[in-house]
């Protein structure tokens, strides 16, 4: 007897929704097994989007040295995720007191954590100071300040942490930046020179440590959106998770911590080299900057009288 032709569409939905079920299950137990017993450093732990990753590293078993200019807050999320935590499938995070706009002791800070594990097999530098503002009201000060949380600090920690990697012939570094690293806007004069500059470092490093068995990622992401994370609060969130993956590329409203987490523990599984996240205004901004670069500059120039324009491009 065959299938009444009304009823293909809905098996066809439920078998759809089936294999969707399956292969998220699968690719969460991959990502909890491929980190497992894998150092794992993070440099911004205490941000809103450090905190949510630092929480799946250490469910998936990973060894965490958590970084964070904060050292009341590092204490705080030690204990969050200590507690209630099953001892035998995860490791007690170490904590270590990292602040890039002090470059004086960023020496001891990477001897401090190369002494953690002995080791390390993944760097998540996510650090990051914004600062928007008319170039004539920012000081060489705050200048300098910006290039050493978003640059200098950084790539001065990769160094660091390089000749562990290629004594052990492995590891990976995770650079989290912003779209900005790609394209620059009015009003972001240092923040966006100190992403390109840190973009260029790593995309240089990815093809020298290549041989040594190193990989380097890069995430360039749009604005990170509390509103995105919790919604509206008249909003119930979508329980099928099939409409909720769909719900969440329909969003245009900048990337969820959560997500952005989700994202960093995809990478470093996958290790893919380049990942861009955002919403497709920002796309076709990328393509007109290299395709047609005159309108690109006309457009953005336009948009310093239309403060719309330039938001919508974040």
């Amino acid at each position: 007897m065959g299938v009444p032709s009304v009823m293909v569409l809905p098996l066809l939905i439920v078998v759809f929704a089936g294999v969707y079920y399956v292969y998220n299950e699968v690719v969460r137990f991959m990502s909890k097994s491929m980190v497992r017993n894998k150092v794992v450093v993070i440099t911004d732990a205490v941000s809103g989007m450090g905190s949510e990753c630092a929480r799946l590293f250490h469910e998936g078993g990973a060894r965490l040295v958590l970084c964070g200019p904060s050292w009341d807050k590092l204490e705080s999320l030690y204990d969050s995720l200590c507690s209630g935590s099953d001892p035998s499938k995860t490791f007690t995070p170490k904590l270590v007191l990292l602040d890039f706009s002090d470059m004086e002791n960023i020496s001891d800070v990477i001897t401090e954590i190369g002494e953690c594990y002995g080791c390390v097999d993944v760097l998540i530098c996510n650090s990051s100071m914004k600062v928007k503002a008319p170039v004539q009201n920012l000081s060489l000060e705050m200048d300098k300040t910006v290039m050493d949380v978003n640059y200098f600090g950084p790539i001065t920690l990769a160094k660091g942490v390089l000749p562990l990697m290629i004594t052990r012939r492995t590891g990976q570094f995770v650079l989290v930046n912003s779209i900005q690293g790609k394209l620059a806007l009015p009003f972001r004069t240092c923040y966006a020179a100190s992403k390109h500059a840190v973009q260029a470092f790593f995309d240089c490093l990815r093809a020298e440590v290549e041989e040594y068995g190193i990989s380097v990622s890069t995430i360039s992401h749009t604005f990170i959106s509390a509103v995105a994370e919790n919604g509206a609060p008249s909003q119930t969130p979508p329980t099928n998770r099939l409409w909720a993956y769909i719900s969440s590329k329909l969003n245009t409203h900048g990337v969820s911590p959560s997500g952005l987490a989700h994202e960093i523990v995809r990478t470093v599984n996958r290790q893919n080299r380049e990942v861009l996240l955002a919403h497709p205004v920002p796309w076709v901004a990328l393509y007109i900057r290299s395709l047609l670069p005159s309108f690109f500059f006309a457009v953005v120039a336009a948009g310093v009288k239309d403060g719309a324009i330039a938001e919508q491009l974040k």
